[in-house]
Formats: structure tokens, C-alpha cells, sequence
């Protein structure tokens, strides 16, 4: 299964392009910050992630509407190369909820 859930702040959106099949991409880069158990040890986690979303009605009803620098988000979707000839890893979000900080 490859699934992820992050709760993130936006802390970069790229302008909205088109694949070269015309499906509508956006691109955003999420700051997590966290405090995990591991190994029965408390750990500060934090990373930048790099995410896209893609098509006409994810962008239409979720994405684009709301979702701003600072914006704080629940984002699910699932792990992929970036391309085919990659090996760095960028979230797929099918799914966004705003939260409050």
C-alpha cells in the first residue's frame, strides 16, 4: 500500500501549468513539523516535501480555492518518482482539508 497523510503549512506554490497531455498540474512544497516516538525516544521531525496535484477537479474545488503561502492543510495521497528517469520522491495529494494553526 502506499499511502501517505501529512498535516503541513504551504510554504511555496508554483504557478499553475499543463502536462503536455493538458491536464492542469500544480506544484507546491509542504513544511512538516512534528514531534514523534521512536525507539520509545521523543523526536523533533521536520521536513519539506514536495507535492503536486493534478487534474480539472481537484484544482477546481480543493486546491486553488483557499489554499495559500501559510495555508495549513491535511494532505493525503500516495508517493511517486518525479519522472521516469528520476529516483527523488514527490507526494500526489488527492485529497486537501484546511485546518486551523
Amino acid at each position: 500500500m502506499n499511502k501517505l497523510l501529512l498535516q503541513a503549512e504551504v510554504v511555496h506554490i508554483e504557478p499553475l501549468r499543463y502536462t503536455p497531455a493538458g491536464i492542469p498540474l500544480l506544484s507546491v512544497v509542504l513544511r512538516h513539523v512534528s514531534e514523534q516516538v521512536e525507539a520509545g525516544m521523543k523526536r523533533k521531525v521536520e521536513c519539506e516535501v514536495n507535492a503536486v496535484v493534478l487534474g480539472d477537479q481537484i484544482l477546481g474545488s480543493l486546491a486553488l480555492q483557499g489554499l495559500t503561502l501559510g495555508s495549513h492543510i491535511l494532505a493525503t495521497g500516495f508517493l511517486a518518482k518525479r519522472s521516469l528517469k528520476s529516483t527523488q520522491l514527490v507526494m500526489h495529494i488527492n485529497h486537501i482539508e484546511h485546518i486551523s494553526n
